[in-house]
């Protein structure tokens, strides 16, 4: 009771802050001084290119902008910090230098509101490099009131669904978003540099190929026929291989129709590319060189650690089949498995569920998901998949049941999915028509035949390496975050009511 208590005193409070703040506003119109009327400000420094550059920069005039974040007033002088981009920067505020009206102003402003700051730069007496304000603009009237400065905002729900306050009080938030934009633009650089073509494709297709996922489904009201959102960028980037671009990639966003936790949003960003006659092994080398230079480019280093623990990109990634790790994590040698029935009597004796549905490729995905994927810490290439849950991959040569694909690893996660292309349009056929009978089995993640796809390998597609990349995972590990909502700006959240 007394704690409902206290809530409701906060809530009061807070209450009549905002009214009070609501007031200062109206005061400021009555006397034509609203901010809000205010267009523009020529800010020419930011606070930590200031405090880097102290040596050249002390005495010479600066102007900057941001969110007052603290305030210190002293009768006929204060201090206040203010926040921008790069930091916070103190700033000395006296009332002979800046003007007795304005400095009364200034007084009545809170904290949260926007400021423009002119005047020379110094350190005080205590070592602090500031500002020494000769004028002091309000630019936006904060009419909220940000959490209390000590404590942050810490309410995690509350950060993910009120984004722009969790930037404003949490410096390392701002810090991994900035590195999340570092990191798309070091990809784009590294494969413009290989010879790619960036490209866009549709996201609202009529058939949602590419993955084995769920799609969200709307209607077009124009055409009067039902789309989907896209899962996978795949097959309209094999379009453009057939039509002769040779390198080409894509940084989108891709939906699929699933739950939510720590490293699944139902939207992420998915880069693909395609690359004409390479192969799988030509994807391992291109991963391990864009990772390598991502990390160096972003984070000044190839060893990176994730939760307490070191992975170095540095050295060469492992490559292990899927056959051999399952060998080496279960005990079980699946080249001594050799039907079926053999499968689905070892997958009981070491108790993995498995379907009805499931032959004995799928049987030997999921004994890898439940022995091998957790050792996989170190980058780690995991190769030849059975073709049972391979579509799209191409057989290898000597073994048909097995396809040229592989899975990159780090930290026991999926982070990339690549293939050898399969560019054999009647082989593609069969596989969708496999796809389209666990379709009907119940299998709601499984491929639909897409015929102008099909008519595009009819038209001839060249031997092409493909290769998509969780983007959201990639950032997670590079900038130590816990969850993948902790690298969405505004990740999906289920609403308040």
């Amino acid at each position: 009771m007394a704690e409902q208590n206290n809530v409701q005193v906060q809530e009061q409070d807070i209450n009549q802050l905002r009214k009070v703040r609501r007031e200062k506003l109206a005061e400021l119109q009555v006397n034509g001084q609203d901010p809000f009327v205010i267009t523009k400000y020529d800010a020419d420094a930011h606070s930590q290119s200031i405090k880097d550059n102290f040596e050249e920069m002390e005495g010479k005039k600066v102007s900057i902008a941001g969110r007052i974040m603290s305030k210190r007033v002293m009768g006929k002088a204060s201090f206040c910090h203010v926040q921008d981009l790069e930091g916070t920067i103190q700033s000395y505020v006296a009332r002979d230098n800046i003007g007795e009206e304005e400095y009364k102003a200034f007084k009545k402003m809170d904290i949260g509101d926007i400021v423009g700051i002119k005047g020379d730069v110094f350190r005080t007496k205590m070592g602090e490099i500031s500002i020494h304000a000769e004028e002091v603009t309000l630019l936006s009237k904060s009419l909220q009131i940000l959490p209390e400065k000590y404590h942050g905002l810490t309410n995690t729900d509350l950060r993910y669904r009120q984004r722009y306050v969790d930037l404003i009080m949490n410096p390392e938030v701002k810090d991994t978003f900035i590195k999340r934009s570092r990191i798309l633009s070091a990809i784009r650089r590294y494969l413009d540099g290989q010879g790619f073509l960036e490209v866009e494709t549709p996201m609202l297709v009529a058939n949602a190929g590419g993955a084995a996922a769920r799609p969200f489904e709307t209607h077009f009201n124009a055409l009067d026929e039902d789309f989907k959102l896209r899962i996978s960028l795949e097959l309209y980037l094999k379009r453009l291989i057939v039509g002769g671009m040779e390198r080409v990639y894509e940084i989108g966003r891709v939906f699929r129709n699933e739950g939510l936790d720590t490293r699944h949003n139902p939207e992420f960003t998915l880069m693909e590319l395609y690359q004409a006659y390479t192969d799988y092994n030509g994807m391992m080398d291109l991963t391990e060189n864009l990772y390598r230079h991502v990390a160096q480019e972003v984070l000044g280093t190839t060893k990176i650690v994730y939760n307490g623990v070191e992975m170095d990109l540095g050295k060469p990634f492992e490559r292990i089949t899927m056959v051999d790790a399952v060998k080496k994590y279960a005990g079980v040698d699946w080249n001594e498995i050799h039907t079926l029935e053999e499968a689905r009597a070892i997958a009981k004796e070491k108790h993995v569920e498995f379907e009805e549905r499931h032959g004995k490729g799928d049987i030997l995905a999921l004994f890898f998901e439940e022995y091998a994927e957790e050792h996989l810490i170190q980058p780690t290439f995991v190769m030849d998949h059975p073709i049972e849950i391979s579509p799209l991959t191409k057989k290898k040569p000597e073994n048909p049941e097995y396809t040229e694909r592989f899975e990159f690893f780090m930290n026991g996660w999926e982070m990339a999915n690549a293939y050898s292309e399969l560019n054999d349009p009647i082989d593609q056929r069969e596989r969708f028509k496999a796809q389209e009978a666990l379709l009907a089995a119940g299998d709601e993640e499984a491929n639909t035949t897409d015929e102008d796809f099909l008519n595009a390998l009819e038209i001839g597609m060249p031997p092409t390496g493909g290769i998509g990349f969780g983007v959201d995972r990639m950032c997670m590990l590079l900038t130590d975050s816990a969850a993948i909502r902790d690298v969405l700006l505004f990740p999906t959240m289920k609403p308040i009511d």
